[in-house]
């Protein structure tokens, strides 16, 4: 079982969270907390390392949240507020989706410390973050579901993150009476589906205004295409590179979808890397992944009817987004490529016109985080400013 830590993508399709779950099943009966109890705050302790240094004090949190199916479960997080003196209205707050780190429970940004299974990544996203704390926003940062709490992580299930995002705000006002209402919900690959999934969420949090969405590097744009991606191309170079991310993407469908059973859809010489994948995050299940010399990833006959649906039900392109939403995007970025996120902009156009659209030249997957902080700073200004940014979707 997993516990609570004491402290704290891919070529084109499946690069660090291009692979998104979602259908919930067997939930018909279960038990949804109210809306007053999502958010209550569990527990809160000082963090005894230091994560951001800009911060006045960081604190290790657990709280309430809602599972893929609705169930009341307990998240993990952590909540850094500024130096500065609050505003007469607040901080304002950045509610932080990180990409991915894996399914394990040592995986859970909150438990990271250097030299961490899950470091070269969370320590390179807690340098941006460390600029929005010295800009005067509170950041909270949820592990989601399942990592370093009870229970498996569906791994880019948007409704479960976008609980898990949200409801982190709530228990942080529980946390220093210095956090405001006015909050965003900004994330990278993994985390930028959980973020675009956030911005289409009806929000009936009392006293909380979600005021605008930052998606960077976004995963999950035709993720239904991934079981085909591997069966056509197996023994390709791209298959290799995506081959660690495997393991993660069929580990979190399970968690949602019991009838997905991922040993059952595996070829023979790839379960190794699903029982890596158990244990340990993303640097040591692409270690384990390029030992494998498969002639096929899945099992000869196996039915992956079920999990491409399951895939298809979350994909975001079809999401309507209820507030205001940057979409920022590196051109380098080989794991999540700039034509994919092109395309899904264009989609979420379609139902949601208030979309702005940056890229930027030269970035990869990760050094977009860095050099887009700036633009993303400049839309929540604008925005708590009551200024409307300009839109992408009124472009040709």
């Amino acid at each position: 079982m997993n516990r609570l830590s004491p402290t704290t993508s891919l070529t084109a399709l499946l690069a660090a969270g291009l692979v998104a779950s979602g259908c919930s099943a067997g939930t018909g009966d279960t038990p949804q907390p109210a809306p007053s109890e999502r958010g209550t705050l569990s527990s809160s302790v000082p963090l005894d390392h230091r994560r951001l240094p800009s911060a006045q004090g960081e604190w290790l949190i657990s709280y309430t949240s809602a599972d893929a199916g609705g169930k009341p479960i307990t998240v993990s997080g952590t909540v850094s507020v500024p130096k500065s003196r609050p505003p007469q209205a607040g901080w304002p707050v950045i509610s932080w989706a990180h990409g991915t780190t894996g399914t394990a429970d040592v995986c859970a940004p909150s438990a990271d410390r250097p030299g961490g299974p899950a470091h070269s990544y969370v320590g390179l996203v807690d340098q941006t973050l460390d600029r929005w704390v010295a800009a005067g926003y509170v950041v909270v940062q949820t592990d989601y579901e399942g990592l370093g709490t009870p229970g498996e992580h569906p791994y880019l299930n948007g409704p479960s993150a976008a609980n898990a995002v949200t409801d982190i705000v709530r228990a942080a006002h529980q946390v220093d009476p210095g956090v405001g209402s006015d909050w965003f919900a900004v994330g990278h690959s993994q985390g930028g589906h959980a973020a675009l999934f956030t911005a289409a969420a009806d929000q009936q949090a009392a006293g909380l205004s979600l005021r605008g969405a930052v998606s960077i590097a976004p995963g999950g744009f035709q993720t239904s295409q991934t079981t085909a991606y591997f069966q056509q191309r197996t023994g390709e170079q791209g298959v290799r590179a995506a081959l660690p991310f495997l393991p993660t993407m069929l580990i979190g469908a399970a968690a949602v979808d019991p009838g997905i059973v991922p040993e059952q859809l595996l070829a023979d010489e790839v379960r190794p890397v699903l029982d890596v994948a158990r244990t340990t995050c993303q640097d040591g299940i692409r270690e384990a992944a390029s030992t494998v010399r498969a002639e096929r990833v899945f099992r000869e006959g196996a039915d992956l009817d079920r999990l491409t649906a399951y895939l298809k039900s979350q994909e975001p392109e079809g999401l309507a987004l209820r507030v205001p939403t940057l979409v920022l995007q590196g051109t380098t970025d080989v794991l999540v490529s700039k034509r994919g996120t092109d395309q899904l902009v264009k989609s979420l156009c379609e139902r949601s016109p208030s979309i702005a659209y940056e890229a930027y030249d030269g970035a990869d997957h990760r050094q977009v985080l860095a050099a887009s902080q700036p633009a993303a700073q400049r839309f929540t200004e604008d925005l708590l400013a009551n200024r409307q940014p300009a839109s992408a979707c009124s472009l040709p």
